[in-house]
C-alpha cells in the first residue's frame, strides 16, 4: 500500500484510532502505509523502517533545507531524526490503550553528516515502568555504518482513558 503523506490535522489519526492499537502495530501499520507517515519526516527527508518491539528504525537523508546557514547539516535534523527512532521504540512497547510523550531528549553529534548520505536511525528502549519509558539512539550511516550522532530520550507514558 502506498505511503499517503498527511496533508492537515484532519489527515492524522485520531485518539480512537491511536488506542485501539498496540503501539507495536501503530507503527507497523505507518510503515505499512495503513496511516500516514509522520508529517514531520515527510518534511525533513525520513520516514520509518522497520519495528519489532522495544525497536524501531527510521531511514533517510539530509537534504538541503536542513542546512545550517554555514553549509552544514543543522543539529536539528540529527535531533529530530533520533528524537524519532528512539520515540517510536517506546511505542512499540506499549499496551493498547497507551499513548507517549517526550519529556527530553539528548543528542550527542560525533561528526558531520554530507547532505545526501543515506543513513539509518535506531531506536531501542532501555527501561519500561509504568509511568516513564528511557531509549537510546544511533544515527549511523546506512551504507558504511559510520557513526554520526547518538542519543537519549525519557518518554511519559500514558493511559488516557484511566482519567
Amino acid at each position: 500500500m502506498p505511503r499517503i503523506p498527511a496533508t492537515s490535522p484532519a489527515d492524522l489519526p485520531d485518539r480512537a484510532t491511536i488506542l485501539a492499537r498496540t503501539g507495536l502495530a501503530f507503527v507497523e501499520d505507518m510503515i505499512a502505509g495503513r496511516l500516514p507517515p509522520p508529517p514531520i519526516g515527510v518534511a525533513l527527508g525520513f520516514a520509518p523502517t522497520e519495528a519489532a518491539r522495544g525497536r524501531a528504525v527510521f531511514e533517510g537523508a539530509a537534504r538541503f533545507d536542513a542546512m545550517n546557514p554555514m553549509g552544514g547539516v543543522h543539529g536539528g535534523w540529527y535531533g529530530a531524526i533520533l528524537d524519532s527512532c528512539m520515540g517510536c521504540a517506546v511505542m512499540t512497547d506499549l499496551a493498547q490503550g497507551e499513548m507517549y510523550t517526550t519529556l527530553d531528549f539528548s543528542v550527542n553529534i560525533t561528526r558531520a553528516l554530507p547532505l545526501g548520505v543515506p543513513v539509518r536511525a535506531v531506536g531501542e528502549v532501555q527501561h519500561r515502568g509504568r509511568s516513564t519509558a528511557v531509549a537510546r539512539g544511533e544515527l549511523r550511516g546506512r551504507d558504511d555504518d559510520r557513526l554520526y550522532a547518538t542519543g537519549t530520550t525519557t518518554c511519559l507514558v500514558m493511559r488516557p482513558e484511566e482519567g
